[in-house]
């Protein structure tokens, strides 16, 4: 199996949102790097204060999966949901 690679941008549509995104952030990185499979993860700000850059890699896509369905079901999958997201992912 091959390792998934994520990368992209979280985009925000205004300060409120990216006070969403760097209120929840430690808790949402701390609890992905300690997932099983998953080898580095960060999100980062930009110089635009409303773009953070993320990247990602898991193990396989087992490992990228079972991260989709945790965030999905989490807080941060929740207060992040009208957040726009641009990824691409290599290794399928």
């Amino acid at each position: 199996m091959s390792q998934m690679h994520l990368s992209g941008q979280l985009v925000c549509r205004d300060r409120d949102q990216a006070a969403v995104v760097a209120e929840h952030l430690s808790d949402h990185v701390a609890r992905t790097r300690a997932e099983p499979g998953c080898i580095s993860f960060s999100v980062a700000s930009t110089v635009d204060p409303l773009v953070w850059q993320v990247d990602e890699c898991f193990q396989d896509s087992s490992a990228l999966k079972a991260h989709q369905d945790r965030v999905a079901g989490s807080d941060w999958g929740r207060v992040t949901a009208g957040i726009e997201r641009r990824y691409a992912i290599r290794g399928l």
